[in-house]
């Protein structure tokens, strides 16, 4: 069992920047994909960016690219969401996922790999 922690949520103006991280506290090698989604109220829930095994392989919803990186660090057991240029249609609940997939396809467009959800943490931009 990992458990995901999210942190990092708050208000900010657009704009601006947030960092959103998320520590995993019984981190396994199995976990290949990591990533985020997102619940804005009033729309379906998003996949937001996920990450495959390596750091190299990485996945970023059109809404967000060029905009959002992820990324992970092994060793602290961790994942990062970096959010720049926040506007306020990213204003929402950001939720942590972990799964196990063959590759990164998986990864990248199928929700249900992810089987292993943090609590979620909020995300509020204003004009």
């Amino acid at each position: 069992q990992v458990d995901l922690v999210e942190s990092g949520g708050g208000s900010v103006q657009a704009g601006e920047s947030l960092r959103l991280t998320c520590t995993a506290s019984k981190y396994t090698r199995s976990s290949s994909c990591l990533g985020w989604f997102r619940q804005v109220p009033g729309k379906e829930r998003e996949g937001v960016a996920a990450i495959y095994n390596g750091h190299e392989n990485t996945y970023v919803s059109d809404s967000v690219k060029g905009r959002f990186t992820i990324s992970r660090d092994n060793a602290k057991n961790t994942v990062t969401l970096q959010m720049n240029s926040l506007a306020p249609e990213d204003t929402g609940e950001y939720y942590c996922v972990a799964g196990v997939a063959p590759n990164p396809y998986w990864c990248w467009n199928s929700a249900s790999t992810y089987t292993l959800w943090g609590r979620g943490t909020q995300v509020t931009v204003s004009s």
